[in-house]
């Protein structure tokens, strides 16, 4: 059995590493590389037999991947070395991008030190229909999935609707459950927070930070597209303004 193939979110982690040391290779024997091997070990991506060889994650395999990455860096000259079509994007998205994704990683480490992405189960739309993950990682996705359907949050943001006399429906599209469901469709409505893990960071969340939304418009905000793995309910309504996707932004 061979070491299951690397993830989204332990190359962000990798990542932020290097982001932190210059861009220079993690070595084997440093503390900080064994650490950081320990924190990829616990991450609950790799169940069953993958734990018990001795390969798997170890602080030789990561300081590997980390050479791997530095060569993947847009305008390396140096001699290449074979990382992977998910390496060179992780390396793209990081030249391109860093301080976003050095905030997912930031929010990734905060919820595992927390332990709240451990006690997360696997939530069923953290991974795409073609078995893609967002640009931020599957753990990420995972947490947001799972904090949105809170049944305590979305009775509180629509109990504040109410009280302010809001109607319930997308603030989107307008749709409104009651209104094309009758009674089987009172009083419900998903929730959205404006703002992602990686944006927002693990905060406490507040009834401002959510929006009321349809199913549809609900799955568009979290749809990865062009590089975009989320967008907020008014950059929603503007891609639905022009009536395609160009300049895709939150």
């Amino acid at each position: 059995m061979r070491s299951p193939a690397w993830t989204r979110d332990e190359l962000l982690l990798i990542c932020s590493r290097l982001v932190d040391s210059d861009w220079r290779q993690l070595r084997a024997y440093q503390a900080s590389t064994r650490e950081l091997a320990e924190l990829l070990r616990s991450l609950p991506l790799h169940l069953g037999a993958a734990h018990e060889l001795p390969e798997f994650r170890s602080a030789t395999s990561v300081s590997r991947k980390s050479a791997a990455l530095i060569t993947s860096r847009p305008g390396y000259t140096g001699p290449a070395t074979r990382g992977g079509q998910l390496t060179r994007e992780i390396a793209e998205a990081f030249s391109a991008r860093e301080a976003e994704m050095m905030q997912a990683a930031r929010a990734l480490e905060a919820g595992i030190s927390s332990g709240a992405l451990v006690q997360i189960p696997e939530q069923p739309d953290e991974m795409g229909e073609d078995g893609s993950t967002a640009p931020e990682g599957r753990l990420l996705a995972r947490w947001a999935i799972f904090r949105e359907r809170n049944p305590q949050l979305r009775k509180q943001k629509i109990a504040e609707s109410k009280r302010l006399c809001q109607p319930l429906q997308c603030s989107v599209c307008d749709f409104h459950f009651g209104e094309m469901y009758g009674a089987l469709g009172a009083d419900y409505i998903e929730v959205h927070h404006v703002l992602p893990l990686h944006a927002a960071g693990p905060r406490e969340t507040r009834l401002e930070d959510l929006a009321l939304l349809c199913a549809n418009c609900h799955r568009m905000c979290h749809r990865s597209h062009q590089g975009t793995s989320w967008r907020t309910p008014d950059a929603l309504r503007r891609v639905i303004a022009r009536g395609d996707t160009a300049g895709d932004s939150p």
